[in-house]
């Protein structure tokens, strides 16, 4: 199947892109992939290439600041409203007028600001395993950290107070969370490790927007909340959440019933990667999605 890898200029800086596949007619729109962290690079969502077999040119990028794209030294750079206007230059340069944008995670809220930015050419959006509340999702991950065993709480309580969550201890305290309702898989996919190894090589990003771990949210994004402004999105709208996600139930039904018309599902034995534990059901799921809103008669 057709690749192409590029670095596309925004803002002086270099974005790395990767395009699969071709669109086979004109009803078949392009699908953007925003990948999540914030940070994190886009290698693990590879799995969803395979929705190319549909004749859809699947896109992925790794935002500024992770993977293959350039790093600056410039934390003034890592605001939500930039990220934005990233994407907008990435589909300039690439030519994708049209798009099914999706986001899972961060890439989720940041797919919410893009379509409350007015941007024109989104078809549809996919909102997987994501907020539209920091605040809910930090009361969520707080809830479900404290059913994590006691031993494991006080690791993770003893370096947070202490300020060494950079310490193997606090790292392993972690994957105890990470194991219940990031990703459930052992051993964890070789896509997966090669996002984490990069994030780990240069953490800023996730560090300076989120925080030391994904319960402890003390970053930019900590009060960032567009559950208000919900029902101003008009496109139609998948969110996808798994029965074990630390964007739990309540989280995604909220941004559920806040979006109008959108269609909610909740996966069975997933957590936060459903796309990597389930990745047949998940393909079919998002492609027979697309298939709704590009129908004539969706």
């Amino acid at each position: 199947m057709r690749s192409l890898e590029q670095f596309v200029p925004v803002d002086g800086y270099r974005i790395w892109t990767r395009r699969v596949g071709e669109c086979c007619s004109p009803d078949r729109l392009p699908i953007v992939l925003l990948h999540g962290g914030p940070g994190v690079p886009s290698d693990y969502l590879e799995p969803l290439e395979a929705l190319a077999a549909d004749g859809r040119e699947v896109i992925r990028y790794d935002q500024l600041g992770c993977g293959r794209s350039d790093h600056p030294d410039d934390p003034s750079l890592l605001q939500v409203e930039r990220f934005v206007a990233e994407l907008a230059q990435v589909r300039a340069a690439l030519g994708l007028e049209r798009i099914h944008l999706y986001g899972q995670s961060w890439g989720g809220m940041l797919a919410l600001e893009v379509a409350l930015s007015g941007a024109e050419g989104l078809d549809s959006l996919v909102l997987s395993n994501a907020p539209a509340s920091m605040p809910l999702w930090a009361a969520e991950t707080g809830r479900l950290r404290r059913q994590l065993p006691k031993e494991v709480q006080a690791v993770l309580d003893e370096h947070e107070q202490a300020g060494s969550t950079d310490s193997p201890a606090y790292q392993q305290a972690m994957m105890a969370f990470y194991q219940r309702h990031v990703c459930r898989l052992d051993p964890w996919p070789d896509c997966l490790l090669r996002s984490f190894a990069a994030m780990e090589e240069d953490p800023r990003v996730y560090q300076a927007m989120c925080g030391p771990s994904e319960f402890h949210i003390t970053g930019s994004l900590r009060q960032w909340d567009v559950t208000a402004r919900l029902n101003e999105i008009r496109q139609p709208t998948l969110v996808i959440s798994g029965q074990h996600d630390e964007a739990t139930p309540t989280i995604t039904e909220a941004m559920h019933r806040g979006i109008p018309g959108s269609e909610w599902v909740v996966l069975d034995d997933c957590s936060h990667l459903c796309h990597l534990e389930q990745p047949v059901h998940y393909n079919a799921l998002l492609s027979a999605f697309f298939d709704r809103v590009e129908s004539p008669h969706g």
